[in-house]
């Protein structure tokens, strides 16, 4: 299929260098190791489980994928107690009842007939799962996996394997064409052999220095390369720091933002004191690193 912004398709990149490009072209910037992993599987037809720290650009991924080959984007968004109600299907009752009533007004009730009758696609009411299997060619965007429990992932175990799966009172839905499926994870538990054997796999690190001021001054129009560079820096060492939610580069890109809205041009001890709460989210963290500014700005 043919993309709608770049004109590539899930074919025509030959490697995983043109897959960068094509990727650049859209404002993710991957380094080797993303680039190759997502071009085996695209090429492969394998589902990718990327996993890593949160902000490290798994679920951008997705969407750069989507954007790149001009694929829809469907997204499951799991949750502690998802089930296959919320993911998969589910009977739409309230309109069976009225079919029901319907068929009893014009007395042409058969209950064999009528039961057969209540389990066909007019009644089904399709989540991102089946639509993915439905509405293929299209990227499959299976999010925080990790917050999901255990029968949730063998629930998904069919899908990943076959492109189908069974719905009791209806039969087996199976894929013309094959989604491209992205499973995400934060490691806040630990997925499954069984999952990822299915998938190939990917840790996703936080960018190096040189890679995020080039992510800050694309996504951060106007940004000056010498602020890009003071955030970028300061942000590396709020990694290293023991904090309770270390900085993704969406945080970074906010602290950009915040300083060049504020009309800096250069990240200083003040600047840097009144705008942390764009790039920390906890009071511990913040009290932790207003005690250190000097050695963050070094």
């Amino acid at each position: 299929m043919t993309g709608a912004t770049t004109g590539a398709t899930t074919d025509s990149i030959g490697s995983p260098d043109e897959l960068a490009q094509t990727l650049d072209g859209i404002g993710y910037l991957a380094d080797e190791g993303v680039a190759t992993a997502a071009f085996l599987a695209v090429r492969m037809q394998r589902p990718l489980f990327c996993e890593g720290e949160p902000g490290t650009g798994k679920t951008s991924l997705a969407l750069a994928l989507s954007e790149a080959f001009g694929l829809p984007l469907i997204r499951l968004q799991c949750h502690e107690g998802i089930d296959a109600a919320q993911a998969l299907y589910e009977w739409d009752f309230p309109r069976q009842l009225l079919h029901l009533r319907a068929l009893e007004a014009v007395g042409t009730l058969d209950v064999e007939a009528a039961e057969q009758s209540l389990y066909t696609e007019r009644f089904l009411l399709a989540r991102p799962l089946l639509r993915a299997l439905t509405e293929a060619p299209c990227v499959l965007l299976v999010d925080e996996i990790d917050r999901a429990d255990d029968e949730f992932e063998a629930f998904l175990l069919q899908l990943l394997d076959e492109n189908a799966v069974t719905i009791p009172e209806y039969g087996e839905v199976r894929a013309a064409t094959p989604p491209l499926v992205v499973l995400t994870s934060n490691r806040t538990r630990e997925v499954h052999d069984a999952l990822k054997r299915r998938c190939l796999y990917h840790w996703l690190e936080h960018p190096d220095l040189a890679r995020e001021i080039a992510i800050l001054r694309r996504k951060v129009p106007g940004l000056g390369e010498r602020l890009a560079t003071q955030v970028a820096g300061a942000v590396r060492r709020l990694r290293e720091m023991e904090l309770l939610k270390p900085p993704g580069v969406a945080e970074s890109m906010d602290w950009a933002r915040a300083l060049q809205t504020l009309g800096r041009e250069e990240l200083d001890a003040e600047s840097a004191a009144r705008t942390l709460g764009a790039v920390l989210k906890y009071s511990e963290d913040l009290d932790r690193v207003r005690a250190k500014l000097d050695t963050l700005l070094s």
